[in-house]
């Protein structure tokens, strides 16, 4: 099915989305020694030539979970077919992994080394799919009891395929491998701040302590030249949290609006002056920050002004003192506000996914790794990214990083594709190989190289 041109304000999303078409240049200085020596040629030949023996695979498994894909939280079908691909790789298996659908498969080498884990997330989202796919999801569920489609409208249909290969090509080398790779299939990263990331869940089953991780990586695919990945040292991704607001009035006949306290006018004066939070009351040199109302309820009827009305919004932010700073501005915004128009604001902040940070001291060694694996023109800066990732939440306890996969078609501008999240999103297969060469090569270099001591104890 041919699909239909974009309007301008998905061009816009797109062009926010899109990675920085700029080669990175390796990092000077102290952070250098935790580079690492090229990994032996035939293990890099061995990589490549696993690779393209598992593709045809990886390719029919990211079809078929497209074709199926699962609410976060609902992930049965998705865990299954991973635990299953992975005891048939022989490898040691925990699934219902905290009482979620998360699933591990633990890798050991032929002798001991440290431990490293790449981790895919498995959920998909609450999307009617309309990309003409042959493969295209017709799945139907509930969600916030509307009946919706469901959609792999972000990608982790990629991820996961990508991972599963990643564990075959990696069981290969089993005999010429030191340490332990620990393959982590997350649910729920689409949870939200509401109703939590699977990444915490994953960490409190064990994912990082038994056995104890020394690196971790991932990678999201994303609006970008296939072929090529992106990152950045330091902050890559927002961090998430959610408001809010009840507004509390007195209920009155809509034709006589003096009767009453009217809480969809304060409301909406509560939404007009939460705008100016970032462009007034935040210090943008720390970084970019976003505070968006997505949800406004209230009322049944056209001529009832209600007793409230009820507003939930989005708030984005890359510094730990900037997102204070929001939560405290929007409570007291909405609360005064409310006040000089004789109604009351219950306000509620709900913290979600921290930033997702790759940490300046390690980052040079992913970095060297990837343009060696991928080529420096392959490797490309990415900017500041304002959606999320609870990916954080494991490299705040250990090193790693995350990085972003290029998913648009040769000879396709990224900036005029429908977005992650659009019903339209779709991954071009030819990434599918260069995520597993990159996650393979970092998961190897970490063996063999190590992670060095110091950097494990900084975190």
């Amino acid at each position: 099915m041919p699909r239909p041109p974009l309007r301008s304000s998905c061009q816009t999303v797109a062009r926010l989305l899109v990675v920085a078409a700029a080669v990175i240049a390796p990092m000077r200085g102290a952070a250098q020694a935790v580079t690492a020596a090229p990994l032996p040629a035939p293990l890099t030949q061995a990589i490549d030539a696993a690779i393209a023996a598992t593709l045809p695979r990886v390719v029919a498994w990211r079809r078929d979970i497209h074709a199926h894909p699962e609410l976060s939280w609902q992930e049965a079908r998705t865990a299954a077919l991973v635990a299953e691909h992975l005891r048939t790789l022989g490898l040691e298996v925990r699934a219902g992994v905290a009482g979620t659908h998360g699933v591990v498969g633990i890798l050991k080498g032929a002798r001991p080394g440290p431990v490293v884990a790449l981790r895919a997330d498995m959920d998909a989202l609450p999307v009617v799919e309309q990309t003409g796919l042959p493969f295209a999801s017709t799945v139907r569920a509930t969600y916030n009891d509307n009946a919706v489609g469901v959609m792999h409208a972000c990608g982790h249909d990629t991820h996961v395929a990508i991972l599963m290969g990643v564990a075959s090509v990696l069981r290969g080398m089993q005999a010429q491998l030191p340490g332990t790779v620990v393959f982590v299939f997350q649910p729920a990263e689409e949870g939200g701040a509401n109703a939590g990331g699977g990444a915490v869940k994953m960490i409190e089953g064990g994912a990082l302590s038994s056995p104890k991780v020394d690196a971790i990586y991932g990678l999201h695919s994303w609006p970008g030249p296939v072929g090529t990945v992106a990152l950045r040292a330091g902050a890559l991704m927002a961090s998430t949290d959610n408001f809010r607001v009840v507004v509390r009035g007195r209920q009155t006949h809509g034709a006589q609006p003096w009767g009453g306290i009217d809480p969809i006018v304060t409301g909406a004066a509560i939404v007009t002056e939460l705008q100016s939070i970032v462009s007034r009351r935040v210090d943008l040199t720390t970084g970019p920050a976003v505070v968006t109302t997505g949800i406004f309820n209230g009322g049944v009827r056209e001529n009832i002004i209600p007793d409230s009305a009820v507003l939930r919004g989005t708030i984005r932010t890359f510094a730990r003192e900037t997102r204070q700073r929001v939560f405290e501005e929007v409570r007291r915004l909405a609360t005064n506000v409310a006040e000089a128009h004789g109604a009351t604001a219950e306000v509620t902040i709900t913290e979600g996914y921290p930033v997702t940070v790759n940490d300046p001291r390690w980052f040079p060694r992913p970095l060297a790794v990837l343009q060696r694996a991928l080529g420096d023109d392959k490797v490309l800066e990415s900017r500041l990214s304002m959606p999320a990732e609870d990916f954080s939440f494991y490299m705040e306890r250990v090193p790693g990083a995350f990085f972003f996969l290029g998913g648009t078609p040769v000879g396709t501008d990224p900036m005029t594709i429908a977005p992650n999240h659009s019903p339209f999103y779709d991954v071009d297969e030819g990434a599918l190989p260069v995520g597993m060469k990159a996650l393979a090569h970092l998961a190897v270099d970490a063996l063999v190289n190590g992670v060095p001591p110091t950097v494990r104890a900084a975190r």
